[in-house]
């Protein structure tokens, strides 16, 4: 899978460009401010829908303009997919094939992408929603029957906590819908916890070997799933609907008085284990850097093993952070495999024989000279 043409028009300090890009490694550089971040940004709109870096759509939009726009040509196995998104006032239009889809879950999945920017360094030692995120990121783009899942389960879970209030309050006082939201809220939660469970056991399948390599076989990476709810290996959807619909009966007063629901997968975590010690609490800053590519590393991994293509790889700026031992490793796992763009402010600190020929695009002030040429 790889974007071979991406085209803008009004979309951040972007008025209008049109790029071929290369299947291989794509690097995209210049100075600070000047617009590689907002194409980093623009594929991962295209493939998600929404930024990464903004809740507001409205941002996107050039100033001055009341729309963006954003399509590309997506090649894979089965062939060309043009996609497209417009943004206007009133909300987003989603393109596959040029017709617009009716959901944007239709959309998402048509192309996958892994983000790896300097903030996801801190994934380990950050907050929980951070690594809910990224566990909801992929599995979103792999499985649609988890993005349906998880949006139905957002909208009952603000629906139930409204209700909650009511019941607090005393607006409302009808108990039995509230056992109908909280079965119908448990219904979609069963689901989300089944998946994301059994996707942190095959990131770990993947990643453990990675960690073990990059650590100079010194360490060994486990990831466990921390729920209000115990789970194991032997528990289905339908026993995991049970506990958790069992959980939230029990804590149901204490819902009522908070005005929240307190159990779910909105409260969940995961934490990494290397040596038997959560490095979260107990590690380095070195463990946790080396966890976090790891987690990447396997991201790509585990996306080939789901869908039969590598995706998109997005490097925002994120070499610099890394040593030369690890981005050595970075470098070498994608080497003429993933279509990958990284953002730079120079080429100097590249070794020549880790990227050989890329396509270099020098971005200055949202415009873009593009071209191939050697790492010196």
């Amino acid at each position: 899978m790889y974007l071979k043409a991406l085209h803008l028009m009004q979309y951040r300090n972007y008025k209008s460009i049109d790029l071929e890009m290369s299947p291989g490694i794509n690097v995209l550089l210049g100075e600070n401010a000047q617009g590689k971040t907002n194409l980093i940004e623009a594929i991962y709109t295209l493939a998600m829908t929404k930024s990464h870096r903004t809740n507001n759509d409205k941002e996107l939009i050039s100033w001055g303009n009341d729309a963006a726009y954003i399509s590309g040509e997506l090649v894979r196995r089965q062939g060309k997919i043009p996609l497209s998104l417009q943004f206007i006032s009133k909300g987003k239009v989603a393109k596959i094939n040029h017709l617009e889809q009716s959901r944007l879950s239709h959309y998402i999945g048509q192309m996958n992408v892994i983000l790896f920017a300097p903030e996801d360094l801190a994934l380990v030692k950050g907050s929980p929603l951070a690594r809910r995120q990224f566990i909801d990121r992929e599995l979103g783009q792999l499985n649609p029957l988890y993005l349906h899942h998880s949006v139905t389960y957002k909208s009952l879970l603000k629906q139930r906590n409204a209700y909650l209030k009511q019941l607090n309050r005393k607006v409302a006082t009808d108990r039995l819908y509230l056992t109908v939201l909280t079965e119908q809220l448990v219904k979609s939660a069963s689901h989300i916890l089944f998946m994301r469970y059994h996707f942190l056991k095959k990131l770990e399948d993947f990643g453990e070997p990675i960690h073990y390599k990059i650590s100079d076989q010194k360490e060994s990476l486990a990831l466990r799933y921390v729920s209000g709810i115990t789970i194991t290996d032997e528990d289905t959807i339908s026993t995991l609907y049970d506990k958790l619909l069992e959980k939230l009966k029990q804590h149901e007063k204490h819902d009522i008085e908070r005005e929240t629901t307190n159990y779910g997968p909105h409260r969940d975590d995961f934490s990494c284990i290397v040596n038997a010690i959560d490095i979260q609490k107990f590690g380095s800053q070195g463990q946790q850097r080396t966890t976090v590519l790891s987690l990447k590393l396997a991201e790509i991994e585990l996306a080939y093993d789901a869908t039969g293509e590598y995706p998109v790889l997005l490097l925002d700026d994120v070499l610099s952070e890394l040593d030369d031992m690890r981005q050595t490793l970075l470098l070498k796992t994608i080497e003429n495999r993933v279509q990958t763009f990284l953002t730079t402010t120079s080429i100097t600190g590249i070794k020549k024989q880790l990227i050989v020929k890329p396509t270099i695009f020098t971005v200055s002030n949202g415009r873009i000279i593009n071209g191939v040429c050697d790492i010196e």
